[in-house]
């Protein structure tokens, strides 16, 4: 009946700002495009990008507010991407000047670590 996780939607603050992140520093590319032309709609944009069969929907929206601040909200924690060498990864983003929110941690067999996005989203990485 249901078979995986098509895509995850993210509202962003800044639409350029986040394009730039996702795609120059994570590596996603853009597969599509839309100016949304729907009178009275807050959505303006639709952005869809894919990274390996991983898949995101940016939603461009008329004044969206900023995330809470609450470290306990309900609602998604994170997404999580898969590192091959989570040491190399970790320095190649501290040289594109990413800080990490949580430095690398040995969780068994894997190892897992946090940086943040534009609008302060949380990413896990983790290297199984």
């Amino acid at each position: 009946m249901f078979k995986r996780i098509d895509h995850v939607e993210i509202i962003p603050g800044n639409l350029q700002k986040t394009i730039d992140f996702y795609t120059q520093i994570i590596g996603f590319k853009i597969i599509r495009r839309n100016k949304i032309e729907r009178p009275g709609s807050p959505l303006k944009e639709t952005v869809f990008m894919e990274l390996g069969d991983a898949k995101i929907e940016l939603l461009s929206m008329e004044n969206a507010a900023p995330k809470s601040t609450s470290a306990q909200q309900v609602g998604y924690k994170a997404i999580a991407l898969e590192v091959e060498n989570m040491d190399e990864t970790i320095k190649y983003l501290k040289n594109k000047g990413i800080k990490l929110a949580q430095p690398p941690m040995l969780l068994g067999t894997s190892k897992r670590a946090e940086i943040k996005d534009p609008d302060g989203l949380t990413i896990e990485l983790r290297q199984w």
